[in-house]
């Protein structure tokens, strides 16, 4: 009997842990729709925007301390994380793109997290740069601008070379693709089919590449946390979903096998007071 009543514990246990996976994937799939919606609308404004300044700094050699190309003797990585686990390998993947990069370049090498997750795990192995957990509490475009005016600051002031972000672009909510994406220096893409078109500027092209540039690098870390944010959800959804059906399974086994101790303890016990009426009679 006392098996009986291990089994009926690991039952009550796994059912419990089924309830919380179950409920963790509702919260999940709700938020993941408004963090899906968010990041679908935005990524053509960024992308025409970025396009625009792409344009603009290849059509004349307009200056600009952003797009200042120097030896890369210090290179930033910006791993954005989570703040939270149980999101299958959503920080793992960050994590071992980040240490890929360090283990195949030569250069000096630091770290800004995003994310606590990132930074747990990432400050025992490298230099760290910085860190910012508080983001996703809040996450709108004037917080974006705030780290993303902190990171321009440091390469304006040769604090480092180059900076790249390394981030999970949503896709879907069962895909996240790691993604490492040049943040600074801003430099024009080379294109074999780009045509010039004749635009006539006002106030004139310089202003404009000088105005809209900060603007730019803010809002592409902007959409890079918009898309972590959404990859993050879509992770954690699948992750429960995984461990409902998982715990379901188990419930299940756990059921079985206890009917099946529970009919040879009956059975046992037939056997017994047959075999006790059996003895008296004798």
């Amino acid at each position: 009997m006392a098996n009986l009543k291990e089994i009926r514990n690991r039952i009550s246990s796994v059912s419990s842990t089924m309830q919380i996976t179950s409920a963790m994937k509702m919260v999940s799939a709700a938020k993941l729709k408004k963090a899906q919606d968010a990041i679908t609308a935005m990524r053509p404004y960024a992308a025409k925007l970025t396009e625009l300044l792409q344009n603009l700094s290849g059509a004349q050699d307009n200056e600009s301390p952003y797009t200042t190309v120097r030896p890369a003797k210090r290179v930033l990585y910006v791993a954005i994380t989570s703040n939270r686990g149980l999101c299958g390998g959503f920080n793992a993947n960050i994590v071992k793109e980040v240490k890929a990069h360090a283990a195949s370049n030569e250069t000096a090498m630091a770290v800004f997290s995003v994310g606590k997750k990132g930074n747990d795990i990432l400050s025992k192995d490298f230099e760290m740069e910085g860190y910012e957990t508080a983001i996703f509490d809040d996450l709108t475009y004037a917080n974006a601008a705030e780290l993303a005016q902190q990171l321009m600051d440091g390469f304006v002031n040769e604090a480092y070379d180059e900076v790249h972000l390394v981030y999970n672009r949503f896709k879907n909510a069962a895909t996240q693709l790691v993604t490492v994406e040049p943040f600074l220096p801003l430099v024009p893409e080379a294109s074999e089919n780009q045509t010039e078109t004749d635009y006539i500027y006002e106030p004139g092209k310089e202003a404009i590449f000088n105005t809209l540039l900060p603007k730019a690098l803010k809002m592409q870390l902007f959409k890079a946390l918009r898309d972590s944010f959404a990859s993050e959800h879509g992770a954690r959804m699948t992750a429960m979903h995984k461990a409902t059906d998982n715990a379901t399974e188990l419930r299940d086994q756990l059921k079985l096998t206890y009917n099946k101790a529970r009919q040879a303890a009956i059975t046992n016990e037939i056997l017994e007071i047959v075999g006790g009426a059996e003895a008296l009679n004798g």
